[in-house]
């Protein structure tokens, strides 16, 4: 893998039909001349203070991506045009005259500060005009002189030193500015400890992977070639095969083995090739597998998930099977479950591990080690799929699910069609959990994760989930916990469509609190009216938390006639601190697959149930009598037609 054993590659350009390159830097630098003469490659004699957008043409360059140059004015009064100009910018050149030291100062003490300030994060390539006026007591390394500022501003990528007058490196400063957008460092390489950054390993292993087909951990020098065909379009040499392994071997013995390249060598080698400028290279293989500036899969290549907001997405048999069969692979000591090192290797070809932060972190069930179980590997992907299809699609492919994405989940029906069929398909079940604070709503998600009660109170500021399956007589349902803390609520019912997600909404409170009763049945209310304004009703129920404790003097009376009223069953009593849940998560579940049942009904839904049963049925009475009429005038005509005729 040469990368440039074949003729010129001509690699992806990452989807850019344009780089815009914006030319800025201290007045009389020669940033001006610089552009004419990039363009017309003559020098000028005559220069125009500010020139007009200067195009060069898609030729110009391998890559065949047209560039556009903006100059601009160091005037105090274009400073507004000048910032607009660089937020704008693929790639920023900026200019100091190598006979005016000073503006050389100015770059670190102006020009770079300005940048940051102006949040302008491009790539920046610093250039040195007027070569050919330096004088000989000023000859200084370039290195010299622009090391302490780069190791400042990171986003320095390239430093050149040019003469128009002379035509010196003047093609190479906006080919080096193209380079820097359709080739950037900064993804790749971390020029801080000088290796490959954790992102760019992740895809490189993954692309290793994927061309070590005999799976024997190396890349023989068939598969090598390979590799070389689908990325450069031409194969190498037996020769240039053994030149390659007999340079990684020289710097890195492990690097290569009896069977070929190892992933050792194949990534030694990106970062050689990075480290001699050759980014193109690393590019190149990487947009051949479908990566994108950001080293994540390109958004085209996951199909778009079209849906109703009132029906979700699963995971379909295969992609269940094929997830099972990855649980076996990884689980390596077969106890049973994935401990985090486990899915840290499971994921290492991804861009990072989905499951470190919220909502998927401590969402589903642990081991005693820490580990998960098959059930709680399945439920978080069926958390990642219910909340994030396209990323549980991107995720599949990024540990090796070979089918199309598309067959990897499937569409539930939606949820009115449930509930005219008075059943649910749904295999994964979405319960909200509302109620006061200090009501119970985590000690809930907590048992339901199996972990062990506690007497100390932490607020929940922010949703939480927690998934599990719960087994049903003949079948298995995922349910997903989403904790809304009271704040939330408002802001919740305040989007029309934010029922339409939910399967089943419960309604926690304290049952020694009646301000807790109180408050949590004014949550139902809300949720209840909410629904019937927007027709997103979802089945409810009331959960009657500490029932260890002793209960309000009103407690009974209070529950029977809320639920009697609003034609839902009575509170569900159940105790965390007892380990006694009433199989409150089974009935959670049985609720939700029967949408049609447990409905609450509000005063003034029954109201307005009544004003268009009235107004329906005073429609009925005017289309009888109008049919009547008809009828009657129908029988007079015929009437006065045989009376006319007979006579």
């Amino acid at each position: 893998m040469a990368g440039g054993s074949a003729p010129n590659p001509n690699p992806s350009s990452g989807g850019r039909s344009n780089v815009r390159i914006v030319v800025a830097g201290d007045r009389g630098t020669g940033k001006s001349s610089l552009i004419v003469t990039a363009a017309a490659e003559t020098f000028p004699t005559n220069v125009p203070p500010i020139l007009p957008p200067t195009k060069l043409p898609n030729d110009y360059y391998p890559d065949r991506v047209p560039i556009t140059i903006i100059d601009t004015s160091s005037r105090l009064e274009d400073r507004g045009t000048l910032a607009e100009e660089l937020r704008r910018a693929d790639a920023v050149v900026l200019t100091y005259g190598c006979d005016q030291p000073a503006t050389l100062d100015r770059l670190s003490t102006f020009w770079l500060p300005e940048l940051r300030r102006l949040e302008v994060k491009v790539p920046v390539i610093v250039v040195g005009c007027k070569l050919d006026l330096r004088e000989d007591h000023q000859q200084v390394s370039l290195e010299q002189v622009m090391s302490p500022i780069m190791q400042e501003f990171r986003e320095i990528e390239t430093c050149i030193e040019c003469s128009a007058f002379k035509l010196i490196q003047i093609p190479e400063v906006f080919y080096y500015a193209q380079k820097a957008v359709l080739h950037p460092t900064a993804p790749l390489f971390d020029q801080e400890t000088q290796t490959l950054k954790p992102r760019c390993v992740r895809a490189l292993k993954r692309i290793f992977i994927l061309c070590d087909l005999d799976r024997d951990g190396a890349l023989s020098d068939a598969e090598l070639n390979d590799f070389q065909v689908k990325c450069f379009n031409a194969p190498l040499q037996p020769s240039e095969i053994e030149g390659v392994k007999r340079v990684v071997q020289e710097k890195l013995p492990e690097g290569v083995n009896m069977n070929g390249l190892t992933l050792t060598g194949f990534l030694f080698l990106h970062a050689l090739f990075i480290e001699k400028g050759r980014l193109e290279t690393t590019w190149t293989v990487l947009r051949k597998f479908g990566y994108d500036n950001d080293i994540k899969l390109r958004d085209d290549l996951i199909p778009p998930i079209k849906h109703a907001p009132d029906q979700s997405v699963e995971l379909t048999s295969d992609a269940v099977e094929f997830l099972k069969g990855i649980f076996c692979l990884y689980d390596i000591d077969g106890d049973g479950a994935l401990r985090p090192s486990d899915l840290d290797d499971l994921f290492s070809t991804a861009p990072e591990s989905p499951w470190s932060e919220p909502p998927y972190k401590d969402a589903a069930q642990k081991t005693a080690l820490g580990g998960l179980s098959l059930d709680g590997f399945l439920s978080e992907w069926a958390l990642m799929t219910l909340l994030d299809p396209a990323g549980t699609m991107a995720n599949l492919i990024y540990i090796g699910y070979a089918g199309d994405p598309s067959s990897a989940i499937r569409i539930t029906r939606k949820r009115r069609v449930d509930r005219k069929k008075q059943q649910s398909d749904r295999t994964v079940l979405q319960c909200f959990v509302f109620g006061p604070k200090k009501a119970g709503k985590s000690s809930l998600l907590n048992s339901f994760l199996g972990r062990p009660f506690s007497d100390s109170y932490t607020p929940t500021t922010d949703e939480r989930y927690a998934v599990n399956v719960v087994d049903q007589p003949g079948v298995r349902k995922t349910l997903v916990l989403r904790e809304i803390p009271e704040e939330g609520v408002k802001k919740l019912l305040s989007n029309k469509e934010s029922l339409a997600v939910c399967d089943i909404a419960v309604f926690i409170h304290d049952s020694s609190d009646e301000a807790s009763w109180k408050k949590a049945t004014e949550l139902l209310v809300d949720v209840a009216s909410h629904g019937e304004a927007t027709g997103y009703e979802v089945p409810c129920l009331i959960v009657s938390a500490k029932d260890d404790m002793d209960p309000y003097p009103m407690a009974i009376q209070d529950s029977t006639r809320v639920s009697q009223d609003m034609g839902i069953e009575a509170p569900i009593p159940i105790s965390t601190k007892l380990d006694d849940f009433d199989n409150v998560f089974r009935r959670i579940v049985s609720a939700a697959e029967h949408p049609h049942l447990s409905i609450p009904e509000t005063e003034a839904g029954r109201s307005r149930k009544q004003y268009n049963r009235l107004v329906n049925r005073s429609l009925m009475f005017v289309s009888v009598g109008a049919a009547v009429a008809i009828v009657g005038l129908a029988a007079y005509r015929v009437y006065a037609a045989r009376k006319n005729s007979s006579s």
